[in-house]
């Protein structure tokens, strides 16, 4: 292979496949080609993700993280394609980079661990442009399953599935924190949530155009890698990872705070710690949900974690139930606008729409792509109607003493309170593991040394471990629901929603967009930045006034 000097060093240390892997890979180019063949069949055409679709430059080397699809696609629970209870397929989808697939043609050779990665220079073809996205090359295992279970990643979603994935990847926690996201920006304030809205259904579409704009482009980091290069697939990367990882670290705070207040009397003391009230809470959460972290099989939470959007809905009905069959009522209060604490309000709106991780893959996995505008609108328009009823009931039941989450301004005594409390309890148990999988998958690509990875489920084990333990640590040390919500919202949220996707289209489409389009990208990116600045600098000095 010829090599290219000019390079970085980071675009060498990103590459997975090592030269030795190329005579092995040219010795099964006849196998793949029929499992290829196979796969088109079975699809009922030319399949957008086999082998025989890329380019060549395509197929040679791959950058990390390759673990993206596979972990991301968990969140498809309703109808994803091919998807059976328990069945080896999404086994595989759901199961750690360490296990041991059978038949899988890396050599241990041909495999290294990250280190040894930015030491070595090892650069790709000189022909290759640095903007090109870089595959794996199929693994035969992969195809294996392919002619039982139907193609990898098969166009098979019908339109209601897909509005209800949609649906389900952004109706979550983020409802609980609406009424104190009113409270905080004021009632002119749903102004601006109808506009992060807008804002991000229209980037959403964007993203289906950065898709289109290339061949083999199939997920948000494959986006950034045509549209910047190594650096805009890396940078994508880490902040849809940062961004699982905090929702996780939202979800033992929730535990924390709802637990506790409905058993406030419980306490331990351990090795002269006293653990009381949130912080034991939060910590015998993390002990719960750690064993479904080590799952190699994610189906049957999958399954379970759809009923998240029923949770939401449900949540919401006992909300307006106690405001009107209850007797709490009604009552118009707070300021129009409070100017100060708007970038707050503006960081948790931001973080109730922030499903863009996953919009690739429900645009892949449609049966007729072009329905994949309706899909966008019809999920934020329900999203946007749950959202809007829960901010305008919660903050009219309690004014200005609503909290960051409603359900803890829920009278306890009423059979409404407690339904809505614990749908809000035990909808996280199955999430976490979800959230958690695809930022643990990314580190084992990077971290462990894969000449040994396939063969120790312990080290799978023990590094989840330290990743459950460090969100216990951060949801201790920063136990501000709302705030944390906020800062994830301001930070990740408006770039992952409205700077990246704006951005990536204004460089993919420069020859295509329209000059309307490239205004309104340009414009959002602007708010983007202001948002994101302001809202960033709010829920840090929050969180410090809160100490």
């Amino acid at each position: 292979m010829r090599k290219s000097e000019s390079l970085s060093s980071i675009d060498e240390a990103m590459y997975l496949n090592e030269d030795e892997e190329e005579g092995e890979l040219g010795n099964n180019a006849d196998e793949n080609n029929a499992c290829s063949s196979t796969s088109s069949s079975i699809s009922g055409g030319t399949p957008r993700f086999g082998n025989e679709s890329r380019p060549e430059s395509l197929r040679q080397t791959s950058l990390w993280p390759q673990s993206y699809r596979r972990s991301i696609d968990t969140y498809s629970q309703f109808g994803s394609p091919g998807f059976t209870s328990m069945s080896p397929a999404l086994s595989y989808m759901g199961a750690s980079q360490l296990s041991i697939q059978p038949r899988q043609r890396k050599s241990s050779e041909s495999l290294s661990s990250l280190s040894s990665s930015f030491l070595q220079n090892k650069g790709p073809n000189k022909d290759r442009s640095a903007n090109e996205v870089r595959y794996e090359e199929p693994q035969e295992f992969f195809y294996h399953e392919i002619s039982e279970y139907g193609h990898a990643f098969p166009r098979q979603c019908s339109t209601t599935q897909g509005i209800l994935n949609g649906i389900n990847v952004m109706c979550g926690v983020g409802i609980l924190s609406t009424p104190y996201a009113l409270k905080e920006g004021g009632w002119i304030g749903l102004i601006f949530f109808v506009m992060v809205a807008i804002i991000s259904l229209y980037t959403g579409i964007l993203l289906r155009h950065c898709l289109d704009s290339q061949d083999g482009l199939e997920t948000y980091p494959d986006i950034g890698q045509a549209a910047f290069g190594t650096w805009g697939r890396v940078t994508i990367s880490i902040f849809l990872y940062m961004e699982l990882y905090a929702a996780c670290v939202e979800f033992l705070i929730l535990e924390g705070d709802n637990l506790s207040a409905v058993f406030p009397n419980v306490n331990l003391r351990l090795i002269g710690f006293d653990l009381t009230g949130q912080k034991l809470f939060i910590i015998m959460t993390a002990i719960f949900v750690l064993p479904t972290v080590w799952l190699r099989d994610l189906s049957l939470l999958s399954y379970v974690s759809a009923l998240g959007v029923l949770s939401s809905v449900l949540v919401v009905l006992c909300v307006s139930w106690i405001g009107v069959v209850d007797e709490i009522g009604f009552h118009w209060s707070g300021r129009p606008l409070n100017f100060s604490s708007l970038p707050l309000s503006l960081g948790l709106y931001a973080f109730c729409y922030s499903g863009h991780s996953v919009f690739p893959n429900i645009y892949s996995s449609l049966k007729k792509p072009s329905q994949f505008p309706l899909v966008l609108l019809m999920s934020f328009l329900v999203c946007t109607i749950l959202y809007g009823s829960m901010a305008v009931m919660g903050f009219m039941m309690f004014g200005e003493e609503t909290q960051s989450q409603i359900t803890l301004n829920l009278p306890q005594h009423f059979t409404a309170s407690k339904v809505a409390i614990w749908c809000t309890i035990i909808n996280p148990f199955t999430k976490y593991a979800l959230s958690i999988t695809p930022v643990a998958l990314s580190m084992e690509e990077l971290l462990v040394s894969q000449t040994y990875a396939f063969k120790s489920f312990g080290i799978s084990c023990c590094l989840r471990t330290i990743l459950v333990l460090s969100t216990v640590l951060v949801a201790i040390l920063l136990p501000f629901f709302g705030y944390v919500m906020a800062f994830v919202g301001s930070l990740l949220s408006i770039c992952l929603c409205m700077i990246f996707p704006a951005s990536c289209f204004l460089k993919l489409m420069s020859l295509k967009a329209t000059a309307i389009q490239k205004f309104l990208c340009i414009l959002i990116v602007l708010v983007g930045f202001l948002f994101c600045i302001t809202g960033t600098y709010s829920s840090i000095a929050r969180m410090i006034q809160s100490y």
